[in-house]
């Protein structure tokens, strides 16, 4: 029999130094992996021989998302995450009495600066949620970029539970709205037949690409003086204060509410938490209430959260001790690889995301993903996603991609221009050399 330790060594998953799991591995039950699909460790079965029935499918990097590129969603719980689980408290978080939900909650409002926060299912829920929050009667809208999230993944939610517009804009420099662009569409006249904006709503990061942090000031400092709410879908800024743009409290200073996701980038299995000013997250509970987000023994979903914001993110607002901002530089070797290679990029790689623009590198649509499923990996459309597990398993994986950028580009025709963009420059994705603390 192997036991859970011994799995996590092998399996190159983080050691548990984490408070609320510390010593628990010890106490968890003999720890068996299936012998299925890619979650076997080739290592642990190298017979035919029939095995006890599987304890835990909570491997961490050694599962399925250390090969998958298709989302920072699709890694991999760990065993530390499970022993959390495992200690947690089964307290009722609708009667707010569940310790290790409260401690999560004010965990994070204390990264942010803010007063409170609120644990929800999901980052859509988070949106939902501190929207209505913010938003009081029609007529009414929220300003955002078109590519948001709340516009084009988020089923219409912001028009259905709040009744509120929404102004989408076109970033005028093609990567990040700017003040010109608010300035240029916010509606602020009373004119009865105008929908006045009533939230300006930013997404950061968006598309992996960082809004600089003097530039989201300079969009508060506008929407403050026309009495128009801040909110920021923060899913994935983390990986902004990680890569240096600001400290998490910097940003969050700038929005009245901020969602922020534990499963995008940090690895939880589930959860989102929406930080804010007391009075707006007491507000906040009765419209999570009201749409079914009560959750009663909170704390299985509170402690892997936990454990991924202080493992992954790190344990303060700069993110300096966590592993998050490692993947930053393993995303602009990627990147290299592939313009070296003569491919083009459709984004600045300032974070965790590659993409890839196929047409002007003379790759067919869905070249990429068949090649990568030959390496056993996987990929959608020209969005390479570098999560934590893909860093950890980067030895295997950048040599597989690698071979993929060679086969892709071999085959794109000779006459696609390749001349040097902006976007190619080796100043924009970072250098070819490895940035990586030794293991």
């Amino acid at each position: 029999m192997i036991r859970a330790s011994a799995i996590r060594g092998m399996c190159r998953c983080r050691p548990a130094t984490h408070p609320a799991v510390k010593g628990a591995l010890e106490r968890t039950p003999t720890c068996r992996l299936i012998r299925s699909g890619t979650d076997h460790h080739p290592r642990l079965f190298s017979s035919t021989r029939t095995m006890a029935a599987p304890a835990t499918r909570w491997v961490g990097s050694a599962g399925a998302g250390g090969r998958d590129l298709r989302s920072d969603v699709m890694t991999t719980p760990t065993a530390n995450m499970l022993a959390a689980i495992q200690n947690c408290t089964l307290l009722d978080d609708v009667f707010r009495e569940d310790r290790t939900t409260l401690d999560l909650e004010a965990h994070c409002a204390k990264l942010a600066g803010k007063e409170a926060g609120l644990l929800v299912l999901s980052g859509t829920m988070g949106n939902q949620i501190a929207l209505r929050s913010l938003l009081t009667q029609p007529p009414q809208a929220v300003l955002c970029d078109q590519r948001s999230h709340i516009f084009k993944y988020e089923a219409g939610g912001v028009s259905a539970l709040t009744g509120a517009m929404l102004q989408t804009v076109i970033p005028s420099n093609g990567i990040y709205l700017t003040l010109a662009d608010v300035e240029a569409n916010a509606v602020l006249s009373d004119d009865v037949h105008a929908c006045p904006t009533r939230v300006i709503s930013l997404e950061n990061t968006i598309n992996g690409v960082i809004m600089p942090l003097a530039e989201v000031r300079r969009i508060a400092d506008f929407a403050r003086k026309n009495g128009i709410k801040m909110h920021c879908d923060g899913a994935r800024l983390w990986e902004a204060a990680a890569a240096g743009a600001g400290r998490l409290d910097e940003f969050a200073a700038c929005f009245d509410t901020l969602s922020l996701c534990f499963s995008k980038g940090l690895g939880a299995p589930i959860g989102s938490v929406i930080v804010g000013p007391a009075d707006v997250i007491k507000h906040s509970t009765w419209i999570r209430k009201s749409l079914g987000g009560g959750l009663r023994q909170a704390g299985v979903v509170a402690a892997p959260a936990r454990v991924a914001v202080d493992e992954t993110f790190g344990t303060d607002p700069s993110g300096a001790d966590g592993i998050l901002r490692h993947t930053h530089t393993l995303a602009k070797e990627i990147a290299k690889l592939w313009t070296d290679a003569g491919g083009r990029l459709l984004y600045p790689v300032d974070t965790n995301m590659v993409w890839v623009d196929l047409a002007a590198s003379g790759v067919a649509p869905g070249v990429l993903d068949k090649l990568t499923e030959e390496e056993g990996l996987r990929m959608f459309g020209n969005r390479m996603v570098i999560h934590y597990q893909i860093y950890e398993n980067r030895e295997q994986v950048v040599p597989q991609l690698q071979r993929v950028f060679s086969k892709a580009l071999a085959s794109a025709p000779k006459e696609v221009d390749t001349t040097p963009t902006a976007l190619n420059d080796s100043k924009a994705i970072g250098s070819q050399q490895s940035q990586y603390p030794k293991k």
